[in-house]
């Protein structure tokens, strides 16, 4: 990434932030609880835990990765990733909270994020992007229903 695409991202999530921040509704418990969700989600991920779509995906969850030519629902989701920890694994990620919005049983969180996925053959790929997802509030508590989002090189 070069200078002035790094300037570009650090300008509009500054104006994300200050934008956004304006709009937040909903208690700071609810945006710790959200948050603590799509952290448990990438940190399930990082440990290898492929119970996580079960525990933390609503049963009419649909999400978009950019990688992907169309939304997927739970079980697609749950398929690929099993298919990619064939490939490799996620060895390191950080997480930089945009915005949380919380609207009654619904919240929308806005991130970016890294991550770096050491492939079988030992190589590291390092990416950056962004996330939308939408979690709506559940018995069992949060949980998602949907995301957008992915690399910022695709």
């Amino acid at each position: 990434m070069n200078n002035k695409e790094v300037l570009k991202l650090v300008l509009t999530s500054v104006l994300l932030l200050g934008f956004t921040s304006a709009f937040a509704q909903g208690s700071a418990e609810d945006h710790a609880d959200v948050w603590e969700v799509v952290e448990d989600e990438w940190n399930s991920d990082e440990k290898g835990d492929r119970k996580w779509p079960d525990r933390l995906l609503s049963d009419d969850f649909t999400g978009w990765g950019k990688d992907s030519p169309a939304p997927r629902d739970k079980e697609s989701t749950k398929m690929w990733d099993r298919f990619s920890e064939q490939t490799g694994k996620m060895v390191a990620h950080e997480l930089y909270p945009l915005s949380i919005v919380v609207n009654n049983d619904v919240a929308v969180a806005h991130y970016l994020y890294s991550s770096a996925f050491k492939s079988k053959d030992d190589d590291i790929e390092m990416s950056s992007g962004r996330y939308t997802d939408v979690l709506i509030r559940t018995e069992d508590g949060w949980k998602f229903l949907a995301w957008h989002g992915g690399d910022d090189d695709e």
